[in-house]
């Protein structure tokens, strides 16, 4: 197993946040291997060192995986200076400390994973792995299906070109209509900025799915625990990571080097004799430039 920091196994242990528990290391609580840990940072593998608080073996917190029906106005960070209201405030009678995966702005509603599994929370979170967010928004103007092509072929944005992996139109009227766009990417806010490229700007953004796990049956502000065939199909979801990725940005084309041409050898010479002379260095001039200067015969003036 790949080496990690310690206050980042301390904290997936339910022990405090990472701030929290690089104060609990320098204040001697924490051995490895039966020595004291004075100063950051430390590697630590947590699959083969022993590693003690308090003079008591750390146990890992047990993995919790549970879906939320986020609100309007709530948060999704679990430090929060100004006393807002939080996702995680939200999953009362839950012991473990748990930590959103993605991210919806206040504004937005809808579903919310809450986990304490990184590993998982990477693969449903990070682009190269496409696991596919269905997202409901009401927008304003009518939708067409010029539209959709347009959002199929892809939209600039200043960081590159988004595209939608699918989309269809619920309803479409004169002043408002429902479209559903699902992505594979995660840029910030991609769904409000790719649809105000469109001119029409979003009024209501609700995350419907993400992977296999919907938001059937949950109103605003409740939540479930998922079940084990939740979690293994959501693993899944992602399938094998690509070789290569570009995430919507086009790779620029290869540069293909011009030879320069050399002039066919006059009657009683050789080719190496008609060949132009080789450039100095330091020289400014193109290659093709220098060819042509060097190769291309001027009239004689009669």
């Amino acid at each position: 197993m790949a080496r990690e920091r310690l206050q980042k196994i301390l904290s997936a242990a339910g022990v405090a946040s990472r701030r929290e528990c690089e104060h609990v290391i320098l204040d001697g609580r924490v051995r490895v291997n039966g020595k004291q840990v004075l100063s950051l940072p430390v590697l630590v593998d947590p699959a083969a060192d022993r590693i003690t608080l308090d003079g008591k073996p750390l146990v890992p917190e047990r993995k919790s995986y549970y879906v939320l029906h986020k609100p309007k106005g709530v948060h999704c960070t679990n430090f929060d200076p100004d006393q807002r209201r939080r996702a995680v405030d939200l999953l009362a009678g839950v012991k473990e400390r748990l930590f959103p995966v993605g991210r919806l702005d206040a504004d937005s509603t809808g579903l919310l994973l809450m986990t304490n599994d990184g590993e998982l929370a990477e693969r449903v979170a990070h682009p190269r792995y496409g696991v596919p967010k269905t997202y409901r928004a009401h927008v304003g103007g009518r939708i067409t299906k010029e539209d959709l092509a347009m959002l199929h072929e892809g939209v600039w944005l200043a960081e590159g070109k988004a595209s939608v992996s699918q989309a269809r139109i619920i309803h479409a009227g004169r002043d408002r209509s429902v479209v559903e766009v699902t992505l594979r990417e995660g840029r910030n806010r991609e769904v409000r900025r790719v649809l105000a490229k469109l001119s029409h700007p979003v009024r209501k953004l609700i995350r419907i799915q993400i992977g296999p796990i919907s938001l059937r049956g949950l109103a605003a502000g409740e939540y479930r625990r998922l079940t084990s065939a939740e979690i293994k199909a959501l693993r899944d979801a992602g399938g094998d990571v690509p070789s290569r990725q570009t995430h919507g940005r086009r790779r620029p084309p290869k540069r293909t080097k011009v030879r320069p041409r050399v002039a066919p050898p006059a009657s009683g010479g050789t080719a190496d004799a008609r060949r132009a002379p080789a450039p100095k260095k330091g020289t400014a001039r193109t290659t093709t430039r220098f060819a042509k200067k060097h190769t291309q015969r001027r009239p004689r003036r009669r």
